[in-house]
């Protein structure tokens, strides 16, 4: 296999991980840690918010870090490093000690989207496609958290469920490294060659103004896209856990039903990464986000497996979103800071993730599912009414740019 090929394997296979790790504790805390200790689903969630509040936070300095040192020896880091956090997280015996546990996670989990996501547009002239098919395997990840989990539940109590990801991701840190370390002159021609390309094709130039209001719209659409995705994702184990009690009558079938939930939504992102790279950004984001409002306003009260089918509806939509802003920060922005930019983008959606576990847990101690999917129908009109400001035309909207 070409080297280039590989290292956009490790890529990937490190996007799976990084989701996987952020949502193991969701499926812990709906099916089998609350029980166990004693408390809430609604007063053990919140424990996850350092987590998220680090993967949100620490992406600054990992984009800043790969941008001066190495986004290959950043990679390295992050692979060893949250696999060692999630063996060490399984030792937690109290919620304080689970919660420093998925902190730890997630500083080393911040490092991947400003680094991975850097390095998988490097050097790309259509970016839609490799984005997409990066963000199945993150996808994928966000579904074998349920699965996987559930699983390890039932087979062999709850702290399996993050030593056994965490030993592979060890693993791979090391097959990493060498694969890293074997490859130093070959990855210093590339480099060069990649270089001369940069200087000879250089990068597009876009008008400050159309700079500043595009940017606008991809942190806002990114702030209220992250309380979406958190939402959606964090709780679909116990909402499925209440609403599919009819089907779903164990943390395995539970993990199982959510897996193929976010397994076939996952494919969005291929169909979304085509358009993308064919179409103009502006009409496809702002189908995706239309479509967000409504499937959310129709599960409102769903049951069984109605509520099954719409489940697969919006996660469809809400998994096609995630390539679209990342797409247009690689156009926008040159190589040598894209890190950073990335950053940028990660540390709001994160932030917002954590901030959202709360509200989770407070509309569902206090009003319900149902209320969450109301508040979600009405973030994804707000989406939609900012998509309609981006630009109608132009090479940074309607095609691609160079990297």
């Amino acid at each position: 296999m070409p080297r280039d090929r590989l290292n956009f394997l490790f890529l990937n296979v490190g996007h799976f991980l990084d989701h996987l790790f952020m949502l193991i504790f969701a499926t812990v805390a709906a099916l089998r840690l609350a029980e166990e200790w004693g408390m809430s689903y609604a007063a053990l969630i919140p424990y996850a918010t350092p987590g998220f509040v680090a993967f949100g936070i620490c992406a600054i300095p990992a984009g800043w870090i790969a941008d001066k040192w190495s986004r290959e020896g950043m990679m390295i880091i992050f692979f060893i490093g949250i696999g060692a956090s999630s063996i060490a997280t399984a030792l937690a015996d109290s919620p304080i000690q689970i919660a420093a546990g998925l902190f730890a996670i997630g500083v080393f989990a911040a490092i991947y989207h400003p680094v991975g996501l850097a390095m998988v547009v490097h050097g790309r002239t259509k970016t839609g496609i490799p984005l997409a098919i990066n963000g199945v395997f993150g996808n994928l990840g966000v579904a074998a958290a349920a699965l996987l989990t559930g699983w390890l539940i039932d087979t062999g109590g709850w702290r399996n469920a993050f030593v056994l990801p965490g030993a592979i991701s060890i693993g791979l840190g090391v097959a990493y490294a060498a694969f890293v370390w074997t490859g130093r002159k070959s990855r210093a021609d590339a480099a060069g060659g990649a270089t001369a390309k940069k200087t000879a094709v250089g990068v597009s130039s876009i008008e400050r103004a159309t700079f500043v209001r595009v940017l606008s719209i991809i942190v806002f659409t990114t702030a209220i896209g992250g309380l979406i995705f958190q939402s959606t994702t964090f709780a679909l184990p116990k909402i499925f856990d209440e609403r599919l009690t009819d089907i779903a009558q164990s943390a395995t079938a539970v993990g199982g039903y959510a897996f193929l939930v976010f397994a076939v939504a996952a494919l969005a992102q291929l169909v979304v990464g085509y358009l993308v790279d064919h179409h103009s950004v502006r009409t496809v984001f702002a189908f995706v986000a239309g479509l967000q409002a409504v499937f959310f306003a129709i599960m409102y009260q769903l049951t069984g497996v109605a509520a099954l089918v719409v489940s697969v509806a919006f996660m469809l939509v809400v998994f096609g979103q995630i390539p679209i802003n990342d797409v247009l920060v690689g156009r926008i922005t040159k190589s040598e800071w894209r890190s950073r930019v990335y950053s940028l983008r990660y540390i709001v959606t994160f932030s917002v993730m954590a901030s959202t576990l709360p509200v989770i847990a407070g509309i569902h101690a206090t009003w319900g599912f149902a209320a969450l999917f109301m508040v979600m129908a009405v973030a994804a009109g707000a989406i939609f009414a900012a998509v309609l400001m981006l630009p109608r035309t132009g090479a940074i909207i309607a095609k691609p740019a160079h990297a």
